[in-house]
């Protein structure tokens, strides 16, 4: 017995024991929480019962220069619906109303909701999607629905809100208005207006303290750091809905019938270097046209002869060629290394000028001008392209803008074929958009203009702040060297490779281009492009239009496939934006001038039918005469017309040529 009554003790001793040590162990756990880890278990607490919750900002919107919206932050609902709220007298007395409003409102027949909201009651689903993406007056409207009006506990009604940006033009200029995107760890994309000016656009979110209560709501309290966001400013862009328009559809009618890979349009302000618009099309699968990708930055490629604008102006102002310097075309096929050089022209064009050569686009004439001109320093030619800027990105604010390629003498992958090649546009690579704003230097007598496309930011009506145009280079060429080839450029669409798009109507001045692309695939894929201004006279707006890959049966020159949609482009432009705002008076007050112009009418209307003396002219003046007259010069030199094989004063025949020797 005493035994038994000992062992007893013991356990109770033991049993006490453990007690104790436990007592001591809850004890050093309670110090530990309380002075070791007692913030930290706070903090914790705090997180699950108050909750810092953002307050997104609304971004601004993006106008168009006379502001239409380009895009704007619209509020989208989803609606959802919880089956197990609702009363049984409550659903059996709605469900036939609400379905044949659903039906009503989003197009399924009544019994497919009554079927879907009965299963979800059986299945006491809380959380049955009905609807996504509804306008605000739909979400007006279905709040007022039988069930859905009793609110969200007796009506079982769930709305979710979030804010999606809208695009007014829809797919027209998509890629140029483009978009910013957050990927869920936290990394940007931004794409075109909306990625590039998105610093403004975007504006600075809030934030507001919550504490939880019942059922997993949240309850504003009051917060000393409570901060409200700020909404994003307005941006009003240079784009013009109108000439976008214009452009897009133009760009997308010639797309379609030459079944073209893709193509790019920009219109530039010449004065200001404001975007107008910008177009970037690409073919999908199904053989359909969207904004795929903006070629018009991005996409550096070989120019073909739109470069030979470059060319001659580098080769003028180095004063390695004239105008008037004659140039044998050899019967259209010249060759350097064994490789040869052809013109389009079969047979090539004989003897012409640098300015015909320019007019009709001759290889031949181009790549042996500047390879005369620079064999002795061809890094000389190398350098004037550099330093009118060619070899440098234009520092766009869009991302993603093309590098270029200016090869030099200095590299390595430099060989005798590099000038040759250079000459007519090709081992040089350069965007649409880079080429446009050195044509629109030209039209602007060598002032190089940065492309510009924003005009203001706004905060509501008041503006923050505005652009101004930004000059790159005051000077790219000599005001004459700007007037000599744009005299080229305007002659090039009155009677060289681009008088198919002529018209009297209104006047153009460009260069065609056609770039040979893919070598290695036979029968050869091509590029066909166009860039000039308009009005030739005093130029408004500069336009670039370059097309990939037309389907070579229908046609892949640059002045059949890309010319046509400049001229276009012009021809509704003049139709519907008045390119000038008044008319001068056109009465000239000088005698001299008058009495010199009475001379030379008479002059001319006695001497129309008659060879007129041109010994003593310039060559070019000599040719203006001459050619107006319907009469085919041959030039032998350069300079001042020495001889003509027609002596003066005897009468023309029909198509007679006449051949000048120059001095």
């Amino acid at each position: 017995m005493a035994t038994t009554e000992k062992s007893i003790l013991n356990r109770m001793y033991f049993v006490a024991g453990c007690l104790f040590l436990f007592a001591i162990a809850v004890g050093v756990k309670l110090l530990n929480i309380q002075f070791v880890h007692g913030e930290h278990y706070k903090e914790l607490a705090q997180e699950r019962t108050l909750k810092n919750f953002k307050i997104p900002a609304n971004r601004g919107n993006l106008y168009d220069v006379n502001g239409n919206l380009l895009a704007t932050s619209v509020p989208k609902y989803d609606v959802r619906f919880d089956a197990v709220t609702v009363s049984d007298n409550n659903f059996e007395e709605n469900i036939g109303p609400l379905s044949k409003s659903l039906s009503a409102m989003l197009g399924r027949p009544a019994s497919y909701y009554s079927q879907k909201l009965r299963t979800a009651r059986v299945n006491k689903q809380r959380y049955v999607l009905i609807a996504r993406n509804l306008g605000y007056s739909d979400y007006m409207k279905m709040r007022e629905f039988p069930m859905f009006n009793l609110g969200a506990y007796k009506g079982g009604m769930i709305t979710e809100q979030s804010t999606v940006r809208e695009h007014p033009l829809g797919k027209m200029g998509e890629r140029t208005v483009g978009y910013e995107r957050r990927d869920e760890n936290g990394y940007f994309t931004r794409v075109g207006l909306e990625g590039a000016f998105s610093n403004y656009l975007r504006g600075t979110d809030g934030r507001r303290l919550k504490q939880k209560i019942a059922k997993g709501q949240w309850k504003p309290i009051s917060d000393n750091n409570e901060l409200e966001p700020r909404d994003g400013y307005d941006v009003v862009s240079t784009i013009d809905v109108n000439i976008q328009d214009i452009a897009h559809h133009s760009l997308l009618r010639q797309l379609e019938y030459f079944e073209a890979e893709h193509g790019t349009v920009v219109v530039m302000e010449t004065a200001t270097g404001e975007i107008k618009a910008m177009s970037n099309l690409g073919r999908t699968k199904e053989g359909t046209y969207f904004e795929k990708r903006n070629y018009a930055v991005y996409e550096a490629h070989e120019p073909g002869s739109t470069f030979k604008l470059m060319a001659m102006v580098a080769a003028l102002e180095d004063k390695v060629v004239d105008t008037s310097q004659v140039i044998d075309t050899e019967k259209g096929v010249v060759r350097f290394y064994g490789r040869p050089v052809r013109d389009s022209h079969h047979g090539g064009y004989g003897k012409i000028s640098a300015a015909k050569a320019f007019e009709l686009s001759s290889n031949t004439a181009f790549t042996k001008m500047i390879t005369e001109g620079y064999k002795n320093d061809p890094a000389k030619f190398v350098d004037r392209l550099y330093s009118m800027g060619l070899n440098q990105k234009i520092g766009l604010e869009i991302k993603g803008e093309g590098p270029p390629r200016i090869p030099h003498p200095q590299d390595k992958s430099w060989n005798g074929l590099s000038l040759p090649w250079m000459a007519f546009g090709y081992g040089v690579s350069i965007t649409p958009l880079q080429t446009l704003t050195f044509y629109n230097a030209i039209a602007n007598d060598g002032e190089m203009i940065k492309p510009r496309f924003i005009k203001e930011v706004k905060d509501r009506d008041k503006p923050i702040i505005t652009m101004d145009k930004q000059v790159m280079n005051p000077a790219i060429c000599s005001v004459e060297t700007a007037k000599k080839v744009r005299a080229m450029m305007k002659k090039t669409v009155e009677r060289g490779t681009a008088s198919n798009i002529y018209t009297e109507n209104f006047s153009m001045a460009g260069k065609t281009g056609t770039c040979q692309t893919e070598y290695w695939i036979e029968p050869g894929r091509y590029i066909a492009s166009f860039a000039g201004y308009f009005p030739a006279e005093n130029p408004k707006y500069s336009c670039i239009v370059v097309i990939h890959k037309p389907n070579r049966r229908k046609g892949y020159y640059g002045n059949i496939v890309a010319a046509p949609v400049f001229k276009d482009i012009a021809r509704k432009i003049y139709t519907d934006t008045p390119v000038m705002d008044e008319l001068e008076s056109l009465e000239v007050n000088d005698e001299n001038v008058q009495k010199d112009f009475e001379a030379y009418y008479t002059k001319v209307q006695n001497e129309k039918l008659l060879m007129p003396d041109v010994t003593g002219m310039p060559a070019m003046d000599a040719i203006s005469i001459l050619e107006n007259l319907g009469i085919e010069v041959r030039l032998n030199g350069k300079g001042i017309v020495k001889r003509q094989s027609i002596t003066a004063g005897q009468k023309l025949k029909n198509k007679q040529t006449v051949k000048l020797e120059l001095s």
